[in-house]
Parts: structure tokens; sequence; C-alpha cells
């Protein structure tokens, strides 16, 4: 089977203390998804991060953990809360069926499994998470540039901030303006505007995007933002000067600039280590303090908060 139609497959993660239920549910589903699996709490929880599931199988009765605090756990983190929970069973009770669908799991499969039961609610599973992603997708898109809007980075950097605390990992933010827009539009036509807009989004998104946890997003008008996890102030400069070089290359004819005849960008950088008496939006602030002091510069400039 070649890379391209295993990553079209649906992955499942299995997690059952017992080897034999593992193979049974996996033989069920094999066909259709792709397969992962663990015998115990913990390690169905690293495992689940690692592979980001878009359903999970959950024994209820296992040693140590068991399928309940799992569920507790999952539905209590940001990155996994939305991802389908089907308990796999041989409780039959009314009582603890219900317990587990008010903890937020989605079907509750009774042991012995039968096949068909178990793909088809499987796949229904599946087929609504990925329309779920895909609205997700959308709500969280500028129209204009495909990049992510401002809402979705709103709520990245609380999720990011939030992760940089626990660790005490840096976190950088680079705010960027580009510069005399408003006579840009003026002078070629919003529909021009827009074009330079679109590209000057493709260039940041390809100087910027290192890893899956790296974002930038249209902030709003002609202002991006970049949010850089685990990224020292050196890093973030590296990223900052790779952003600006990027859209110095696309050499787009700006005559009503009043610094250069082509397009041109500000920009300004802040690092931190989060604290729990800080708020995400204090990274923010000190980005635009630097982008405004770039601003009063002369523009066309990175500044960085020292």
């Amino acid at each position: 089977m070649d890379t391209t139609e295993q990553k079209e497959r649906p992955t499942v993660v299995i997690i059952d203390d017992i080897i034999i239920n593992i193979k049974i549910i996996g033989a069920c589903l094999g066909d259709e998804f792709l397969i992962y699996s663990a015998t115990s709490g913990a390690a169905g929880l690293q495992l689940i991060h690692e592979k980001r599931p878009d359903v999970i199988l959950l024994d209820v009765v296992m040693p140590e953990m068991d399928g309940y605090e799992i569920c507790r756990r999952l539905k209590s983190d940001p990155d996994t809360r939305d991802v389908p929970i089907i308990f796999v069973t041989a409780q039959s009770e009314v009582d603890e069926e219900a317990r587990g669908l008010t903890m937020g799991a989605v079907d509750y499969i009774t042991k012995p499994v039968v096949p068909a039961i178990v793909r088809a609610r499987v796949r229904n599973q599946a087929e609504l998470k990925r329309l779920r992603d895909r609205l997700a997708h959308l709500s969280a898109t500028d129209g204009l540039t495909g990049l992510a809007n401002r809402r979705h980075f709103d709520q990245t950097l609380e999720r990011e901030w939030a992760r940089a605390l626990r660790s005490q990992h840096p976190l950088s933010a680079i705010m960027l303006d580009i510069d005399f827009f408003k006579t840009f539009n003026d002078g070629y036509g919003h529909l021009a505007g827009d074009d330079c807009l679109k590209k000057v989004a493709i260039a940041l998104a390809s100087a910027t995007l290192r890893n899956g946890s790296d974002l930038v997003a249209r902030y709003g008008g002609e202002e991006f933002v970049a949010l850089l996890a685990d990224t020292t102030p050196e890093g973030a400069l590296i990223v900052a000067e790779r952003m600006k070089s990027s859209i110095d290359a696309l050499a787009l004819p700006h005559r009503y600039s009043k610094i250069a005849e082509t397009v041109t960008v500000s920009l300004g950088i802040a690092t931190t280590i989060p604290i729990a008496e800080h708020a995400p939006t204090m990274l923010l602030l000190s980005a635009d303090r630097m982008l405004y002091r770039a601003k009063a510069n002369g523009r066309n400039r990175i500044m960085a908060d020292a």
C-alpha cells in the first residue's frame, strides 16, 4: 500500500489491556482504517497525542487507569477533546452506558463485538469527524488569503501559552505590517490590494511554517502575525528575517511608497517564557510595541524586544 493511500485512511486507536480483544477489533477494521493500539491507559494517552486519531475505541475496565479516567483526561485536553470516543466493554448495564455518554463518549459497544456493527459505528464517527474538521477549518481560515484568521490565532495563542507555561519553554510572536498599504490601495485599486495581500500571505507561510506548531495568520487589514512555539529570541529573529526577505523577493511594485519602489514590511518580535500571572495577550502587546518602534524608526525593518 502506498503512502498516499495510508494517509487518506482514517486512523483508529484501540486501548484495551487484553491483547486478543485488540486483535479481534483490529480485524474488524483493518481493511478501512489505520490501526494503532495500546494495552494501558498511560501508553494509550501517549499514543493518542502522537497519532492524533480520528476515532478512539476504549475499554472501560483496565488496571491502574480505567476507561472513564482516560476519557476524562482526553476531554479536558484541548488537543484531544474533539476526538470521538467509543467505549467497548462487557458491561451492558444502562447506568454504565449513561455514565460513559455523559462523560463525552459518542457511542457504546458491548462485547462480544459484532464486526458489522463495529465497522458501521466507527465509519460513521470517522465521517462525522471529517465533516466537523472541514467546518472547523473553514471557520478558522481567512477567506482572502487562506491563512488562519484572527479567531483561530487567538485560540491557538491560548493553547500554546498554556503548553509553554507547563513546559517553561519560550514562546515567540512576530507582528508584521505592510508599509504604506493604504496608499497602495488608493493608488492601484482594491483588487490589486487584494492580490498583494494574497501574494504576501503565500510568501509569509512559506517562510514561517517550520513545523506543525507554528502558525501564521492574517490579524486584520494588512497586518499579519506569526506564533512560534518553543522558539528563542534568536530563532524568532531568524524567522523574521526570512519573512522579510521573502517579501523583498516578491519585488511587488509600489510607486506610492515613501521609502522604496517595491512593497516592504515592518516587523516586531517578542519572546517570553510564560508565567501564570500574565495573560497571553502580553506577548502580542510586546510584539506590537516592537512593530510600532519599527515604523517609528523608518519602516522596512525588524525590531525585537530586548
